[in-house]
């Protein structure tokens, strides 16, 4: 479902590509009739939503608006493509850290934190696994969770 951010956007780009002589809702809907024969006509009030960026049409609409206007679909749907292909990282580089990841760290060390020595030990050597010693390939010595071993306990 798309959100509001993304309405309003493809609103403005609807808006943009319009002929000047449509004003409006009614004036859209009039149009958009004159071409759309798969199914029953557009009301002014769902043109209406479609420039007020309350929703965004239906594929099979957004192919007449999008031939009407002569934009491409993906375009007047979404916007601009991202420009430039995504560069892959090298070797030791790191994503940058959003704030959705912070707080997935944040909640997994807490959760950590509350693991027993055993435990820690196994999830440490499980992400060593994962990263294919990555850290220790990069000239980091790694921490050791197994410092605070303990007794084997019956908890795993």
């Amino acid at each position: 479902m798309p959100t509001s951010k993304e309405k309003a956007a493809f609103a403005k780009r609807l808006k943009d590509s319009l002929p000047n002589d449509v004003q409006g809702g009614t004036d859209l809907a009039r149009e958009f009739n004159l071409l759309y024969r798969s199914g029953p006509a557009v009301s002014p009030q769902t043109a209406h939503k479609w420039l007020a960026g309350t929703t965004i049409p239906k594929p099979d609409k957004l192919q007449v608006l999008a031939t009407w206007l002569q934009k491409d679909i993906h375009w007047l749907h979404y916007g601009p493509a991202p420009s430039g292909k995504a560069k892959p990282l090298g070797r030791g580089e790191k994503y940058p850290m959003t704030p959705e990841t912070i707080e997935l760290v944040t909640q997994m060390a807490n959760r950590f934190a509350g693991l027993s020595p055993r435990q820690r030990n196994l999830v440490e050597e499980l992400i060593t696994e994962f990263d294919g010693g990555a850290q220790q390939e990069a000239g980091a010595a790694p921490e050791d969770a197994s410092k605070d071993k303990g007794p084997p306990s019956a908890e795993s």
